[in-house]
């Protein structure tokens, strides 16, 4: 097999020189500083910046996202990609997002160039579902997973450091329990106050005991690579006097370092290992001269590996969306059999919720809904989550137990992790934009997401074509009824994060389908 090498970042150095008079060269550096002036104006309003929490983020948002090639902060692409003769173009054929809108307000070369994209994304999908895995999880003939003993460094030192991850919250609080965090009073069995950003050492702890680990490298076919890159970034970045900002490549640049060593890495080039990383994918490409992130997933030796990310980058079949940690981790069958006939039996006296927060930097569809919810206060609850209203986890599955649907909007990137939180108590998503859920985790969710979830077009709610409350209103009651019924027997249990010491026989957990999916992955990727 040939072994697919990294794309190598050509650098061209020519030196050019003018027979100019001091005047002339001084007349064309004005013109010069003027036209970088012209293009930095044209990024910035090409693109959007969401400042909060006292950080800057860069994040591509709406029409850019569908943009093949504006989509990634960085320019890296990966040098594997599946043949696209082995997709089924069966699956290819026009989806409800890729139906052109029409009408007055819409912009048709706009419209006509994300129908274009998302085709393109779709294709990468298909791609990524032919890797679910037929094996069981615990068929491990020639499926042996190997766990690489990092240096300290790259894990335990930065849950150790968890007094220093963030200044004005308590973040050592969220890793206690295995990093479930601490369990919250009455919710029953199972419930743990579980930070967003955590799945690092939770898919870790939960490797170390999957039934296809393996001692000896020879006798693995994928390789665990245990960097927590989302906890490193965040002390970073979050350091009290911003002293550690100055360090936020350096992990990076050191882990391929010591995978280069590794003769388990050179053999494949990386192909067969997988990283699990805690945050979005935009938060690990980070450009030169800009504030924000680590360069992780920039270098060009991360471009072969599998890395498994709460948001993926939707043009890289290397990058597979997972779930979000939710409050959920269940230690057996009958806590999650419990757990669904209890939300079965659950009150919904609000036919519609969002629990979020307003963008004061423009009026996104997010302002909107906020504003069409308020509007009818007897259909639609409204929750602000400004300031720290929704840190405690406790009040807002309740709001999402009390409801037929929870409203999920894109907020600083499309992914939420309110969509799961909402789905893990039997509250029917509303969907604006198939980023948020559709691209994102070909995995764990079906091929019709019409099982599971409403869609409505952002952008048709942009230009005031459609009031949600009232779409909502229509949808019959019988229809409702069999969407939650998928979603608590069904989708439910595929999407919780399981303890650490479970033992589940009925049910495969978000972590079970990952890792089995992975192992596929990764044989068939090194047999091409």
């Amino acid at each position: 097999m040939a072994k697919r090498k990294s794309l190598e970042k050509e650098e061209n150095n020519e030196e050019w020189s003018f027979g100019l008079d001091s005047y002339s060269i001084k007349f064309l550096s004005r013109i010069s500083i003027f036209v970088v002036l012209l293009v930095i104006l044209f990024v910035w309003c090409s693109s959007s910046i969401i400042i909060s929490s006292s950080t800057l983020n860069l994040c591509v948002l709406s029409w850019k996202l569908y943009n093949s090639s504006s989509v990634s902060i960085g320019s890296s692409r990966s040098t594997y990609d599946k043949p696209i003769s082995l997709i089924n173009k069966t699956h290819l054929s026009d989806s409800e997002f890729t139906r052109p809108m029409l009408g007055k307000g819409v912009d048709k070369a706009k419209v006509e160039e994300m129908v274009k994209s998302r085709k393109g994304i779709e294709e990468k999908v298909v791609v990524l579902k032919s890797y679910v895995a037929n094996s069981k999880a615990n068929d491990c003939e020639g499926r042996g997973i190997y766990v690489y003993d990092l240096p300290s460094k790259f894990n335990k030192d930065l849950v150790d450091k968890c007094n220093e991850m963030m200044p004005w919250l308590n973040f050592c609080r969220y890793l206690s329990n295995d990093a479930m965090g601490e369990p919250i009073q009455g919710l029953g069995n199972g419930w743990y106050n579980t930070h967003q950003f955590s799945s690092e050492p939770i898919f870790h702890k939960r490797v170390l005991v999957h039934p296809c680990r393996v001692y000896d490298q020879e006798q693995a076919k994928v390789f665990y690579v245990p960097f927590y890159g989302a906890l490193d970034m965040i002390k970073c970045h979050f350091s009290k006097d911003d002293s550690e900002l100055k360090n936020a490549h350096v992990l990076s640049k050191e882990i391929v370092e010591w995978l280069e060593q590794k003769k388990t890495w050179r053999r494949n080039s990386g192909l067969d290992h997988v990283f699990v990383l805690g945050k979005i994918t935009w938060d690990f490409r980070r450009k030169a001269n800009v504030p924000w992130g680590s360069p992780l997933l920039e270098l060009d030796e991360l471009q072969n590996p599998i890395k498994l990310l709460i948001e993926r980058q939707p043009w890289y079949i290397n990058e597979v969306g997972v779930p979000y940690p939710t409050y959920f981790h269940p230690k057996s069958d009958e806590e999650i059999i419990a757990w669904q006939a209890e939300i079965r039996q659950a009150d919904r006296r609000n036919l519609v919720s969002f629990a979020g927060t307003p963008h004061k930097q423009w009026e996104n569809v997010r302002s909107i809904l906020i504003k069409q919810c308020t509007y009818a206060p007897n259909e639609c609850k409204f929750v602000n989550c400004g300031g720290e209203s929704c840190v405690e986890s406790s009040p807002v599955v309740k709001l999402f137990m009390e409801s037929e649907f929870c409203l999920q909007p894109p907020g600083d990137s499309p992914t939420r992790k309110s969509m799961f939180d909402a789905l893990v108590v039997g509250c029917i998503p509303v969907v604006f934009d198939p980023l948020t859920a559709h691209y994102q985790y070909p995995w764990h969710f079906p091929e019709d997401h019409r099982k599971y979830s409403v869609f409505i077009e952002q952008e048709e709610v942009r230009i005031s074509k459609v009031n949600v409350i009232k779409e909502l209103v229509k949808v019959p009651l019988k229809k409702r009824e069999e969407m939650r019924k998928y979603i608590i027997d069904e989708l439910m249990p595929r999407l919780v994060y399981a303890h650490q010491a479970a033992k589940l026989e009925k049910f495969e957990d978000a972590i079970t389908i990952a890792l089995n999916n992975v192992l596929e992955m990764g044989l068939r990727r090194v047999q091409v």
